[in-house]
């Protein structure tokens, strides 16, 4: 199996440990219209790409299709707005570890998914990590109670984040990670201002509280910009079933920062799902296989020597 770019492999982990942490972020944000803050969110983010682009690194946009603006909608209405909506609604009857628990089996779908859509088999090494990742993401956050509603807003936040990873694809190869993520935050900012009218009406937006506006500047500057932008850079670099495997980070990374706002703490579980999660990235993403396969060549250079001996000069000395 080919080996992970290192490059693509930071960029991909740095992104799902800026998405863990946001989870910690989310809970100063429970009073503000949801779709509202969302919209916010997605459109300041989308003031903030568009420098990075440039007039020019828009040009990419004229040439897309009816369905590729349409896979994008999808994307900003399946892996954004609809994945956040869905946590949301989880956690109202459900412990937020419910949650966790399924989005953490997201590599899982995306390592047989990915490859399927691609015309291609799921690698056996790819889907093992998955697993040994879905569970390390149980193990850090256990299971919690939940009733009929909780357990199928959870399902849905889970084919979200699968949604995110798989629709990217094919947009990712036009437009690149900056422009991918310009556009589909704007389209996800305009996707959320309609929900909010629709749901809301005059509130769907507030004033924020001081609190309510560092959280919202956080989720636009850090995550989305940052994080988004570095995404699509480590998918475009070593595919999404590959990237998704740094999803378990997640959960890794709401445990870490959940202690500095007294939600939780980490501890032995914790500790050992870390260790679960970066077994199965590195087994997923070709890190442990490189070396046997290197002992494995340098074993039979070693056997070719042995058969044929060594090598004689011309007169036979």
């Amino acid at each position: 199996m080919k080996r992970t770019d290192p490059r693509g492999a930071l960029l991909a982990a740095v992104a799902c440990f800026l998405v863990g942490g946001s989870f910690t972020v989310n809970s100063v944000l429970g009073d503000y219209p949801y779709a509202g803050g969302q919209g916010i969110r997605y459109g300041l983010a989308c003031l903030l790409l568009l420098p990075l682009v440039g007039r020019a690194g828009l040009a990419p946009l004229r040439r897309l299709t009816a369905r590729q603006w349409g896979r994008l909608a999808l994307l900003a209405a399946i892996g954004m707005l609809g994945f956040n909506c869905a946590v949301l609604a989880a956690e109202r009857t459900a412990e937020p570890a419910v949650p966790g628990v399924l989005v953490g089996c997201a590599p899982v779908l995306v390592a047989v998914l990915g490859p399927l859509l691609d015309g291609r088999r799921p690698a056996r090494a790819v889907l093992v990590g998955a697993l040994l990742v879905a569970a390390g993401a149980f193990t850090v956050q256990g299971w919690g109670r939940t009733d009929t509603a909780g357990l199928v807003f959870s399902v849905a936040a889970l084919l979200g984040e699968v949604g995110f990873a798989v629709l990217a694809v094919p947009v990712l190869r036009p437009l690149g990670p900056r422009l991918l993520a310009t556009a589909v935050c704007g389209v996800a900012a305009a996707e959320s201002f309609a929900v909010g009218l629709v749901f809301d009406g005059g509130d769907a937006v507030r004033m924020p509280t001081g609190a309510e506006a560092l959280a919202l500047g956080w989720q636009a500057v850090v995550v989305t910009v940052v994080g988004f932008v570095c995404w699509y850079a480590g998918v475009q670099r070593i595919g999404a079933e590959r990237a998704t495997l740094f999803s378990g980070l997640i959960p890794v990374s709401a445990a870490l920062t959940a202690p500095l706002v007294g939600a939780g703490g980490y501890g032995l579980p914790q500790a050992a799902g870390s260790l679960l999660v970066g077994l199965g990235v590195a087994v997923g993403s070709g890190l442990l296989r490189p070396a046997r396969s290197g002992l494995l060549r340098r074993t039979r250079r070693a056997s070719s020597y042995e058969t044929a001996g060594p090598a004689r000069s011309p007169s036979g000395v």
